[in-house]
């Protein structure tokens, strides 16, 4: 384990929850660390098994020292502790015994708890109890964690739509209103916004996603067989929103756009030109209020590069995969006040008509995918 105050932590924790006998605990406690230290390329799998094999032979009373490991450990470590829960909780309920379902749910509720962990508890509640699941998880609809969301969203979509069915109209517009400032999930958000336009009350969908609207495009730039990908063009080096540059076809200069329709897609088309084998930007202004950090979510066909704050993000040169909401995902941190964003988006040869689309989709949002609005109005 490489951090010995984190352990120490993690021991005091399984102490609290085992019964008084320290043999146990401190064995238990050894076969976690054993666990927690596996790493890549095989490192530490061997030790693993035999610390696996040893948890799997406890009781109920492990689990939830076995779920607090999971606090901070690495995806293999995971794999290995999850399996230790699945067959602990499995071997218990076989054999005809009770899961230790309040401490399960006091560690469900602890929301500083590791996001898959509290999932796993809540299955296993789930499993040992049903009533109890069922009112755990009317009550997650705000939940950090992006799984328990989705089920306590999907939960309130259940009723609004029986509500529909049943031919309460009113309720079940009701209901499906107050769930959708809730939902997270492109699907349950489209389900939702579908369901109310049936029942006369459309969804403005831009906002709902939280769309960056307002850019400037500049472009073409020449790109012959994909080279413009890794080429610097001036936007590259520099923000000036006065300047014009040699283009494909002569100068080219910036131009506003505003991000259309539901999905909030900026056509670089339209201000460049419907051409191939070129490149262009897209700058867009975002005002924080204070600085935290956030995801950049690009949908995109094209190949693109994406900057935040003159740091690049990151970037793919692949086209024509197809396009979907929150594609992909970029870890980056605004900063209070004004910060920066620059797409580069490209064009292949390929002349199908298919291949002719030249857009992107950006939102900013908050790990779980809740929209961050720009402070400047």
């Amino acid at each position: 384990m490489k951090c010995p105050i984190a352990f120490l932590l993690l021991l005091a924790a399984i102490l609290a929850v085992m019964p008084p006998n320290s043999a146990a605990a401190t064995a238990l406690s050894r076969s976690l660390e054993t666990i927690r230290a596996v790493g890549p390329e095989g490192k530490g799998n061997a030790a693993a098994s035999e610390a696996w094999k040893k948890i799997s032979n406890e009781n109920g009373k492990a689990l939830v020292p076995i779920l607090k490991s999971m606090n901070g450990a690495n995806d293999l470590a995971l794999n290995w502790l999850r399996a230790a829960v699945d067959t602990i909780a499995a071997q218990e309920l076989k054999s005809g015994k009770s899961l230790p379902v309040p401490a399960l749910e006091a560690f469900l509720k602890d929301t500083q708890n590791n996001p898959q962990a509290r999932r796993l508890a809540y299955e296993w509640i789930a499993r040992a109890n049903p009533a109890a699941a069922e009112r755990l998880i009317a009550g997650m609809t705000d939940d950090p964690g992006r799984e328990l969301r989705r089920d306590a969203v999907q939960r309130k979509m259940d009723e609004a739509m029986s509500a529909h069915k049943a031919g309460r109209s009113n309720d079940a517009a009701m209901r499906f209103q107050s769930i959708l400032p809730a939902a997270r999930d492109v699907d349950q958000v489209e389900t939702i916004a579908r369901q109310l336009k049936q029942l006369g009350q459309p969804v403005e969908l831009a906002r709902v996603f939280g769309w960056v609207s307002e850019w400037k495009v500049i472009g073409p730039f020449d790109s012959p067989k994909g080279a413009g990908f890794d080429k610097v063009y001036p936007p590259e080096q520099g923000i000036d929103l006065n300047a014009e540059y040699d283009g494909k076809n002569g100068k080219v200069r910036w131009q506003e756009v505003q991000a259309r329709g539901d999905r909030g897609l900026v056509d670089l088309n339209k201000p460049c030109g419907a051409l191939k084998e070129v490149a262009g930007y897209a700058y867009a202004e975002f005002n924080a209020e204070t600085a935290r950090a956030v995801e950049l979510r690009l949908g995109c066909k094209n190949a693109w590069k994406v900057w935040l704050n003159g740091k690049f993000l990151f970037g793919r040169d692949e086209y024509h995969r197809g396009m979907e909401i929150d594609q992909y995902r970029m870890a980056g941190a605004l900063k209070s006040g004004q910060n920066t964003i620059l797409v580069k988006i490209c064009q292949n040869e390929q002349v199908e008509d298919w291949t002719k689309e030249w857009e992107f989709q950006l939102r900013i949002t908050d790990s779980l995918g809740s929209p961050i609005a720009s402070a400047k109005k």
